[in-house]
């Protein structure tokens, strides 16, 4: 079960690297094109946040799965 969870927070994982790899050039685009980045930069961080919140689960899922072996 550990192991299927943990397969599932690395998927999350690469997902939010691609997400917010696209935020990332989104806002450089819109920078390059003198326009407004507020709600993309927003969007950006939200991104990131929920990304430190896969790591976490994911290094805790890690963990448990080391304590067990």
């Amino acid at each position: 079960m550990l192991e299927q969870h943990l397969a599932q927070a690395e998927r999350h994982i690469a997902l939010g690297q691609h997400h917010i790899a696209r935020q990332r050039e989104l806002v450089a685009q819109l920078e390059q094109d003198e326009r407004d980045t507020t709600e993309a930069r927003r969007l950006l961080a939200n991104f990131e946040e929920i990304q430190e919140m896969h790591l976490v689960d994911r290094n805790r899922i890690r963990d448990e799965l080391a304590r067990k072996a």
